[in-house]
């Protein structure tokens, strides 16, 4: 190893061209990373149309175009000198920045590794002119009112930097990319987009002022397409004086936008875009409070599609954080974090049967017997729908329960149930009022395998995952319990206390969270300086393992916010319980029994998944019943 001193280098200060290319590391990675910056100056320029063209994927050109307002002659040679820029003047400017670029570095950064020029033309004048960002010559030129900045042969002063593009496909599908997350964030902007001569894409801008939302949608549904809106839902939230920071000018939060479906989840994060005061940003808070808000509704590991619009006072959010400005730091977090949760948790809770659901009840309390209303209607009621004469079968006796000779009787006002259906006991039922006789999950018709419940709507035939169903409304009814009663969840003491060797952070936590611990049903406490020892654990939990329990309780803790955990926790819990009280697989029902589930389906939130996310409901519309028989060929 050789030890020998390194020579002194002198402290010397470094070339300005020297300075923007390393500035240039950090703003310009891709073709991409200049689109970007170029669509941003464009868009703050107040352009209603901005077109992108490109050659070689944007390697040998660029060209961003705009109608926007143009820079004056006398400007012009400024734009490309470093930390020049027209959004910020002070410090005050800074923290409450309402514009996309705001730093001064983007031209300067690329024409120190590119070949740039500007064309402008202000508007209100006749004269346009050209800049050389190499010789900085200045000369008219022939041009309408905005701005076009031409970027060629880039990191043609870097060469090293080049070698790492990808293929010319590759670094276009991702200037696409970068056009595509502002296009949906401004639908009153028209967005165009060529390649070797070629139009790849065009988004037309929509009338945002007559109607925003649908504005929205429309501009989702170009960008996305219509597979997107169709599998999702719409969403528009604003917060209120009770959960807001305790400020004198703190505006409400509001988020808007649509959220997908959990069926419409996919295996890979590609499809979730959030914007925060119309900027594109990855932030953890947003990503988490969303996941979390899809707990109990989303199965395995797939991951939730969406658009979310995040409206907040730019004081209380700084998006000076990292210098390609998709990175944002809230002042609040938690606040956004709620919101976000609470937004979009709102959005799925609305079952999604049909338009005509009753208003959301809470469901009453769980009980131990399983307790069923029947329903009478008037023999003449109007069938939902055939597609042929309907046929008259012998009435057939129920398992378990009592004969049916009308089914017509089981449709009108609710009445007591005639006895007790089965000996097991079973979680309640109860059924939902009903005010009329279309309901989106249609009336029961049969049973199958002892597993499915078929029933017939105005669209076609529903199957109806009984279990899955029921769990979820159990499941539900117990959350509510929790909430309105603020009971603790019970513990069981150990006979024997589990002890492990704990973390620094271990300890400080379980010090830091003893009454969040009381209240999830557990009881941690020190046993040596580096020692922890669980006494109680969650009666239901007792068979499970304390000390893997302990520690996954204490990491949650100590990375997010107690409250967060400990309805994570209690939901977990109680989504337990609620698939050991549910009506099991091969328990014969009678018709009054499947009707009565289908009722408290339309009625319960989140009934569209059972409490690990797989769907409790299926339609088969009459095209794809025909279908299978080939009928109308």
């Amino acid at each position: 190893m050789n030890s020998s001193p390194l020579p002194r280098r002198p402290i010397r200060e470094l070339p300005d061209e020297l300075i923007s290319q390393i500035a240039a590391g950090e703003v310009v990675e891709r073709p991409a990373s200049v689109v970007r910056e170029l669509v941003d100056n464009a868009l703050d320029a107040g352009a209603s149309q901005i077109t992108v063209r490109l050659l070689a994927g944007g390697v040998r050109l660029i060209a961003v175009e705009d109608d926007g307002q143009g820079i004056v002659r006398e400007e012009l040679p400024i734009a490309f000198k470093r930390h020049a820029t027209s959004k910020i003047g002070n410090l005050h400017d800074l923290e409450s920045v309402a514009t996309m670029g705001f730093r001064g570095e983007a031209l300067a950064a690329i024409n120190s590794i590119a070949d740039c020029a500007i064309l402008s033309r202000p508007s209100g004048l006749s004269d346009a002119y050209l800049l050389d960002g190499r010789t900085g010559e200045l000369r008219p030129v022939a041009r309408g009112t905005g701005t076009t900045v031409e970027v060629k042969e880039l990191f043609f002063s870097t060469p090293a930097r080049r070698k790492f593009l990808k293929t010319d496909a590759t670094e276009l599908a991702h200037c696409i990319e970068a056009v595509r997350r502002h296009a949906l964030a401004r639908p009153d902007v028209g967005f165009a987009i060529w390649h070797e001569g070629r139009l790849v894409e065009q988004w037309r801008k929509c009338d945002a002022q007559a109607d925003p939302m649908a504005a929205i949608n429309q501009r989702l549904a170009d960008v996305l397409g219509a597979d997107f809106i169709a599998q999702s839902v719409a969403m528009d939230w604003t917060s209120t004086d009770a959960q807001r920071p305790i400020e004198s000018n703190a505006e409400p939060l509001r988020i808007w936008g649509r959220v997908g479906v959990p069926e419409a989840a996919r295996a890979r994060a590609d499809q979730q875009f959030s914007y925060v005061n119309g900027r594109f940003v990855r932030d953890k808070v947003i990503t988490h409070a969303v996941r979390s808000a899809f707990e109990d509704v989303l199965h395995g590991q797939r991951q939730p599609i969406y658009a979310l619009y995040l409206a907040i006072q730019p004081q209380r959010v700084d998006v000076n954080v990292h210098p390609t400005k998709i990175e944002v730091r809230f002042r609040d977090g938690r606040e956004v974090h709620q919101a976000v949760r609470h937004a979009v948790e709102s959005a799925l809770a609305t079952p999604r049967a049909g338009q005509a659901q009753q208003p959301n009840t809470p469901p009453a309390a769980a009980a131990d017997t399983f307790t069923l209303a029947t329903q009478t209607a008037p023999r003449n009621a109007a069938p939902l729908y055939s597609s042929q004469p309907s046929m008259q079968f012998a009435p057939r006796e129920e398992s378990g329960g009592h004969k049916v000779n009308d089914l017509s009787a089981l449709w009108g006002a609710p009445k007591a149930a005639e006895g007790q259906v089965s000996a097991t006991p079973i979680r309640t039922l109860e059924a939902a009022p009903v005010a009329e006789q279309n309901w989106p999950l249609g009336k029961a018709l049969a049973q199958l395998q002892g597993v499915y419940i078929l029933a017939e709507n105005a669209q076609g035939l529903i199957i109806v995952d009984m279990h899955a169903a029921h769990e979820r409304i159990v499941y539900e009814r117990l959350k509510n319990q929790i909430q309105q009663t603020g009971k603790t969840i019970a513990s069981q003491p150990l006979l024997i206390p589990q002890t492990f060797a704990a973390t620094p952070e271990e300890v400080a936590c379980t010090e830091a969270h003893q009454d969040t611990l009381h209240t999830l049903g557990l009881e941690i406490s020190p046993f040596s300086p580096k020692t922890l020892a669980v006494r109680a654990v969650p009666a239901t939990l007792a068979q499970g393992d304390a000390v893997e329990l302990a520690r996954g309780v204490l990491a949650e803790l100590a990375q997010h916010d107690a409250s967060t955990v400990v309805q994570r926790a209690q939901n977990e819990l109680l989504a337990t319980m609620a698939c050991h009280g549910a009506v099991r697989a091969n328990r014969r029902l009678t018709l009054e029994e499947m009707n009565a589930l289908l009722r408290q389906m339309e009625a319960t939130e989140r009934s569209d998944q059972c409490n690990h996310g797989r769907p409790t409901w299926r339609q088969l519309g009459m095209r794809e019943l025909d279908a299978l028989f080939l009928r109308g060929r």
